[in-house]
């Protein structure tokens, strides 16, 4: 095992490979298996049964349900939250006849973003700051900021906030919206949702 910092929690029954890098204060739980080469922040939490691989980057304060397997090429920012069996993949046309590691596309999910239950993640493809991805969605494209998407294959349905309320704009045009929670104001200009500075 390869603990870097002081303070991490690891679960005996979870097996963390010589080499993985683990923040302060992050916890591993029952049968979470942490590849070599996987850095994973501080504050995060890995529930049971999580598979992590070597080319895996997680950011800080990461929420990892259960069932969740994470493979090489996949970059998770700070803040994210991935439901339970969430399913990331990193070929797109995998053969089990024929080795394609060296077509693994990356995976970028960006801070603040949110994948329901049962979401499947198509390799190649980025996740914007802040968007949500409903239940049992499949995403087999670029994702903006704050977007509200459901279904397969997953399309926006609306606009969310940082603290995860419906924003009440058009899904094209311009507008500008304030979150009752936080007071903050989002503003609607060619077809993305930004925060008014």
């Amino acid at each position: 095992m390869s603990i870097i910092d002081s303070n991490p929690f690891v679960h005996p029954t979870a097996i963390v490979d010589k080499g993985a890098y683990i923040g302060n204060f992050t916890k591993i739980w029952h049968w979470t298996h942490i590849s070599s080469e996987a850095k994973i922040g501080e504050n995060c939490t890995l529930g049971q049964n999580v598979f992590i691989g070597n080319k895996v980057t997680i950011g800080n304060n990461v929420k990892v349900q259960n069932n969740v397997s994470i493979y090489d090429m996949v970059s998770i920012e700070d803040d994210v939250f991935c439901g339970p069996s969430v399913v990331f993949t990193n070929v797109y046309n995998p053969r089990s006849k024929i080795n394609r590691k060296n077509e693994y596309q990356k995976t970028l999910i960006k801070k603040g973003a949110s994948i329901g239950a049962n979401a499947t993640i198509i390799c190649g493809n980025t996740i914007g700051s802040f968007a949500f991805i409903g239940a049992g969605a499949v995403v087999n494209k670029d994702v903006k900021p704050y977007s509200l998407l459901v279904g397969v294959p997953a399309k926006q349905i609306g606009w969310i906030s940082s603290y995860g309320e419906r924003i009440k704009l058009p899904l094209i045009g311009e507008g500008e919206w304030e979150c009752k929670k936080t007071g903050e104001v989002y503003i609607l200009e060619f077809n993305q949702i930004k925060l008014k500075t």
